[in-house]
């Protein structure tokens, strides 16, 4: 079931163009992967669908309703965001982080309710992230931060989570542990993602997991092709859209399980 719809969506800063006619469905329990260079407007996108700017033109369905229609709060029940960088100003405790994930659902001045602590709390077992519960939020790792934020967005309790740049900053290790966080909520609540990221290899992880993939590259202020990882992300495209050499590949793992990846070769020559 489609749960969220962008038709003809352009979006321009006076006579700056940044994306222009864009079209793409997000269905239930899958992920859509924004693709392509730097600046060429993922994150821009990103904002129109939170509401935080408006289009220039077109519309954003959620729900089958104009999503203008929506107030913030009552968006935030759908909705929810992870940035791909967060400024830690204070000491909060990382449960006290975790519990602004309520606001939606609790008065101006109302403190969070049992419910909202027991929610929270099971967010943070879902992530493994128990053992932080009372750690100052300034003492975390950016991997350990990534999480705590995307525990924030799951004691949202939306049914769309917008990620930008998750992974951004972190170690190989963490990043995986992201990705691999990433399938288990899909699988286990049915949960969808949008998600920008910088690295082809993420959409094909997803998609080498069983997840429903589908990419938008991205250039030129529009979507060059929208498809699945393997359609999408070829060395013919890589080739076009970045100017580099790559080699698509394929591997079976010891549980004999095929997946596959896309390796950077070397920029092509200029002419």
């Amino acid at each position: 079931m489609t749960v969220l719809r962008v038709e003809d969506l352009s979006f321009h800063y006076g006579k700056n163009n940044i994306f222009r006619q864009i079209n793409f469905e997000i269905a239930t329990g899958g992920i859509f992967c924004l693709f392509g260079p730097n600046g060429c407007g993922k994150s821009t996108l990103i904002e129109c669908i939170l509401g935080s700017l408006k289009p220039s033109e077109g519309r954003i369905l959620l729900n089958n309703q104009p999503i203008s229609r929506f107030k913030p709060a009552e968006l935030a029940k759908y909705i929810s965001y992870v940035p791909q960088g967060h400024t830690k100003n204070f000491p909060y405790k990382v449960i006290d982080i975790v519990l602004m994930g309520r606001a939606a659902y609790t008065g101006t001045f109302s403190p969070p309710s049992a419910d909202d602590r027991m929610i929270a709390e099971a967010a943070l077992e879902t992530l493994g992230l128990m053992n932080l519960r009372d750690k100052p939020y300034t003492q975390l790792s950016g991997g350990q931060t990534q999480l705590v934020m995307l525990a924030r967005a799951l004691t949202q309790e939306t049914p769309i989570i917008l990620m930008d740049e998750p992974t951004a900053h972190l170690d190989f290790r963490h990043e995986l542990i992201i990705l691999e966080t990433i399938v288990k909520l899909i699988n286990e609540k049915n949960i969808s993602i949008i998600m920008a990221t910088h690295f082809p290899n993420h959409a094909f992880y997803f998609e080498n997991s069983g997840i429903n993939t589908k990419v938008a590259l991205m250039n030129q202020q529009v979507f060059e092709t929208v498809g699945t990882p393997t359609e999408v992300l070829t060395e013919a495209n890589m080739l076009k859209i970045f100017q580099i050499h790559s080699r698509l590949v394929s591997s079976t793992t010891d549980f004999q399980k095929e997946v596959k990846g896309i390796i950077p070769i070397e920029v092509a020559a200029t002419r």
